[in-house]
């Protein structure tokens, strides 16, 4: 009891405290780190990507445009995911948005819904799919 009386236990106890907020700042930082990694790997795994939650509709806009295109985009549902939040918080911090949808092609961003809009219906969406586009028919 002594020991406690002479403020070892206190120094003990704020050291502890010390250690575990750094290891919880740490496991943060590795958390952030490993979001940003699946982001930055999905958008190179798959030629089309779409970030989204299944409710928006202007997420439902843009992966209807892929869908009249023929072509099916990998599409991440935030909403649907525990770590969802996680995620678009990485992605943000990869193209300075954290709205959705985020849609990216052959690993470029094309932006969101309105972005994704304005390519379709300028051929460009097509051009970068490397698909014919119905002025070409």
């Amino acid at each position: 009891m002594a020991f406690w009386r002479r403020g070892v236990g206190t120094g003990i106890l704020m050291v502890l405290m010390v250690i575990g907020i750094s290891l919880y700042s740490s496991s943060i930082i590795v958390k952030a780190a490993s979001k940003k990694s699946f982001v930055r790997k999905t958008i190179k795994s798959h030629e089309i990507v779409v970030f989204s939650k299944s409710y928006c509709p202007y997420c439902k806009r843009a992966k209807g445009i892929f869908k009249e295109l023929g072509k099916m985009p990998y599409v991440v549902e935030l909403d649907e995911r525990e770590d969802g939040s996680d995620i678009q918080d990485a992605m943000a911090k990869i193209v300075g948005r954290r709205t959705v949808p985020q849609v990216f092609i052959n690993g470029k961003h094309i932006g969101g819904s309105d972005d994704t809009l304005d390519a379709f219906e300028s051929g460009k969406l097509a051009e970068l799919l490397g698909i014919e586009s119905k002025d070409d028919l």
